[in-house]
């Protein structure tokens, strides 16, 4: 018929809008992914942000909410997630202190610093960081060992035990290496505790060729991004809850290590997971060359 007619007289005679038409229009021709991300009602929106919010385990602030929504077809404004959020009360858990475990009052050697702060290497397995954390229960304390790649924040490594000997240390650090077969030359940063200290660890580091560098002494800053990640890991895991058995705590350390490393949006990443920013840097390494 619009071959025949003007569509504007068409609208005339059936009484409809010129506008109120081309909107139609404009509607029916929509791809369906375009469809979806059309603007969402508030009370849409704040339903998704409840559900996600529950999803990353109340981790995500108004930033990161918003990347997530964007990332599951959800158009919608920073400053309007902002205000969703604060109107109802929905907020990242808050970061809380939690008891110290470095043993550094010993005359044992200790390692140069290497890494000064500069804690973003240009790719994966250059740069590695570890630490020991506690964690309660009411069957008595857990420990927990981690080792983080830097490049991605990945945590690639870690063991849990009751005691803070250096086997905790070691066992992390084995898993870690056994995973990703590091090129010599990597660096460990870790802070003086005794365990990283030890004889024993140092031996191991140096038969896999891995450099040993440490935090001056009483220092979190020079070891700040696992510092940050065991805050996490405790709002998280321990926020609200107090496990009865050891099996229950290293059940939910475990289920939000696989949370972090695949899903949880990194600011310091793009807003990207660690898996999914390694996915991405290889892909461009292979796209360099072809």
């Amino acid at each position: 018929m619009k071959s025949h007619w003007p569509i504007r007289a068409m609208c005339r005679v059936l009484e409809v809008s010129d506008s109120g038409y081309f909107s139609w229009q404009r509607r029916q021709n929509a791809t369906p992914s375009t469809k979806h991300q059309r603007r969402v009602s508030d009370e849409w929106a704040l339903a998704n942000i409840r559900v996600i919010h529950a999803d990353v385990k109340r981790e995500y602030g108004w930033p990161r909410m918003h990347q997530e929504l964007l990332r599951r077809g959800i158009r919608i404004g920073k400053e309007r997630v902002r205000q969703l959020m604060q109107r109802h009360a929905i907020r990242a858990k808050d970061k809380r202190r939690f008891v110290a475990t470095t043993d550094s009052k010993h005359a044992l050697p200790v390692s140069p610093n290497l890494v000064q702060r500069q804690f973003n290497p240009d790719a994966p397995d250059q740069l590695w960081c570890g630490d020991i954390t506690c964690l309660p229960t009411q069957e008595g304390w857990l420990y927990l060992a981690g080792v983080i790649d830097l490049f991605n924040r990945q945590i690639v490594g870690w063991s849990i035990k009751p005691h803070m000997q250096t086997s905790l240390v070691k066992d992390a650090m084995t898993m870690a290496y056994m995973r990703r077969q590091p090129a010599p030359g990597l660096i460990f940063h870790s802070d003086r505790g005794s365990q990283y200290c030890s004889r024993e660890f140092q031996q191991t580091l140096s038969t896999w060729q891995i450099r040993s560098s440490m935090s001056r002494k009483g220092d979190c800053w020079d070891n700040a991004p696992i510092e940050s990640f065991w805050a996490r890991l405790k709002l998280a895991s321990l926020e609200d809850k107090r496990f009865s058995t050891h099996q229950a705590a290293i059940a939910a350390v475990m289920d939000w290590i696989t949370f972090y490393n695949h899903r949880r949006l990194h600011s310091a990443l793009g807003y990207m997971s660690p898996m999914q920013y390694q996915q991405q840097w290889l892909a461009s390494q292979y796209k360099a060359a072809a």
